[in-house]
């Protein structure tokens, strides 16, 4: 695969297991001290808080939300790729044959590495839309209000007949245009 090099880009990182925050912290220290500020800007663990009971008492857990990965935000030339695979802890990139791949900008808003932009969302109240994943694929309806710090719409559909509210992502739904 050819990788652009000048565009900054999400890649998934493998570890060891247990050791996200091991290499995190290895990054950040290799990028300080080399001055790599402009070709590593983020590196995220994405974390998921959890209920767990023990006890008969609930707690609530951040655990991390894909164990032994890290998401780094690069500029990916051979020096950076060989700096961020020979970080102890690193198994390698995720991609094919273990070569870097970088997510599309689906993937990164799916993962919750980035937000949906209200303005390119286009999406707005009253609006009539497709829904294009999920268990209600291919129904239509009507969004009812955008919630855009959730990144979620509640939509208006019918089935059998009867008006029912639903709470969807922005990525499961799509604009109609109205036919001019």
């Amino acid at each position: 695969m050819n990788i652009d090099n000048t565009a900054l880009r999400w890649y998934i990182i493998h570890t060891y297991a247990t050791y996200e925050t091991k290499v995190k912290q290895s990054l950040e220290n290799i990028i300080e001290q080399n001055n790599l500020e402009e070709f590593i800007v983020d590196i995220r663990i994405p974390m998921i808080q959890e209920v767990q009971e023990k006890d008969g008492k609930r707690k609530i857990k951040e655990v991390k939300k894909y164990p032994s990965y890290v998401f780094v935000k690069a500029k990916l030339t051979e020096q950076i790729r060989y700096f961020i695979t020979s970080t102890r802890g690193v198994t390698g990139f995720v991609g094919p044959g273990g070569d870097p791949q970088a997510l599309t900008d689906d993937e990164t808003i799916r993962m919750g590495l980035e937000k949906i932009d209200i303005e390119e969302f286009g999406i707005k109240e009253g609006d009539e839309i497709e829904i294009v994943s999920g268990v209600l694929t291919t129904l239509t309806g009507i969004v009812k209000s955008v919630l855009l710090e959730k990144e979620k719409v509640k939509v208006i559909i019918t089935m059998a007949g009867q008006n029912s509210v639903v709470e969807l992502g922005f990525n499961q739904v799509r604009k109609i245009e109205p036919v001019k």
